[in-house]
């Protein structure tokens, strides 16, 4: 690789940029996230990045937090524009850049628009997309597709979940040896906001929590079902209104302890939420390593995970696990029996697998050491652990070993 900055020893960083993102500052959901906090981070340690976005109206940033920005225009035709626009980044990005990482595999089969002589195009896999059930049926062919095709077209393949990668990419497999494992980052808010309880008529511990896309394979009307069964108090955070169908059988199924707030996106207050919550009620099944269940676990939730093997993977055994509704609804009722003593020893244990797996620090560093021309690969390989095996059935209610 040539130009970009350089290192110590007098060689060439490569140059790289993020696309597939709405942009940043991040605004919106986990990709931005991941692309403001990788770049910013990147770009203190001497690697030149650029960020592409969507333009909108108005003047746009050139740069934010020494990230160079590129915006361009998106066609509103929904997921027919946000393809336009990937293959749109894929070809401006290319001319000046090593280095052209796609967040996303949406526009798996056209990856090659980005390359030229001497650049790598990599792709991040996120998750299982095509699982979603608000996709139509040619949607999900689409996608499965376009999730096929990544894996040739990428000369990396990243996985946020060492789960999601045994999936896609199985031992033996033509692109196991390009493919790598570095997850998402999390951190405790410094700052939450003391007046959130007092607003909301909320008294520490005395309500479950839910914060999630109000979408069926984030299990919210499993959630609802089972708090409203047992009368407790629940909170849901998320947009149920965009939910529509969905999102009015959780109205329909809930008791009066629910209470939906709709979308909240500021940090401080979502912060108060998860540290004065008796849980977290986490759904998420589709794959990857899912930031709400990382920023639960850095503010010292205690967290209820829908059992699946990425949710296992990241919680390594501090949380409980519930499979569906019934053993949702025993685990509420089983935690009034959890003792302070053990309470803090799930909540600490999850703190620690943050420190020592999920820090913005520590997966910028496995990110380096793919980027830095003299770095090991093997070092950025694997920045997660293989996810342990599930528990049996009837074990899944109790408190796991610490």
């Amino acid at each position: 690789m040539q130009d970009g900055a350089s290192t110590a020893s007098g060689r060439a960083r490569p140059r790289l940029a993020l696309l597939g993102s709405r942009g940043i500052p991040a605004r919106y959901g986990g990709f931005e996230t991941f692309a403001e906090e990788l770049a910013v981070r990147l770009v203190a340690r001497g690697f030149e990045v650029t960020v592409y976005g969507e333009r909108a109206p108005g003047p746009q940033l050139e740069s934010y937090r020494g990230v160079r920005l590129v915006h361009l225009a998106r066609a509103r035709l929904g997921p027919l524009g946000t393809l336009a626009f990937d293959l749109a980044c894929l070809r401006h990005a290319r001319a000046q850049h090593e280095i052209v990482y796609m967040l996303g595999y949406g526009a798996g089969a056209f990856l090659g628009l980005g390359r030229r002589p001497g650049n790598e195009v990599w792709v991040n896999m996120d998750g299982r997309e095509w699982r979603r059930a608000k996709w139509s049926l040619p949607a999900r062919l689409w996608l499965r597709a376009m999730e096929r095709a990544a894996l040739t077209r990428a000369d990396r393949v990243l996985f946020d979940s060492a789960a999601v990668r045994a999936e896609v990419v199985p031992p033996g497999a033509a692109a196991r040896a390009r493919s790598h494992v570095i997850a998402y980052g999390a951190e405790r808010v410094s700052a939450p906001d003391p007046g959130v309880l007092d607003g909301l008529g909320l008294a520490p511990l005395g309500f479950d929590l839910c914060l999630a896309r109000v979408e069926p394979e984030n299990h919210v009307l499993e959630i609802v079902r089972a708090a409203t069964r047992g009368g407790r108090p629940l909170v849901v955070v998320g947009d149920i209104e965009r939910a529509r169908d969905y999102g009015r059988r959780c109205r329909a199924a809930a008791g009066p302890a629910v209470r939906f707030l709709g979308a909240v996106h500021a940090a401080p207050t979502l912060a108060s939420l998860r540290r004065a919550a008796r849980a977290v009620l986490h759904g998420h099944s589709v794959g990857g390593t899912n930031p709400a269940l990382l920023e639960a676990m850095a503010e010292g939730a205690l967290v209820l995970a829908h059992d699946n093997p990425y949710n296992r993977e990241v919680l390594a055994g501090h949380g409980l696990y519930w499979r569906d509704e019934e053993v949702l609804a025993q685990a509420l009722q089983a935690l009034d029996g959890v003792g302070p003593q053990r309470r803090d020893a799930l909540v600490s244990g999850a703190r620690a697998r943050i420190a020592a797996h999920y820090t913005w620090e520590h997966i910028v560093a496995a990110y380096v050491a793919l980027l830095e021309p003299r770095a090991s690969v093997e070092r950025a390989t694997e920045s997660v652990p293989e996810p342990p095996a599930a528990l049996p059935a009837q074990e899944r209610v109790r408190e796991p070993r610490t």
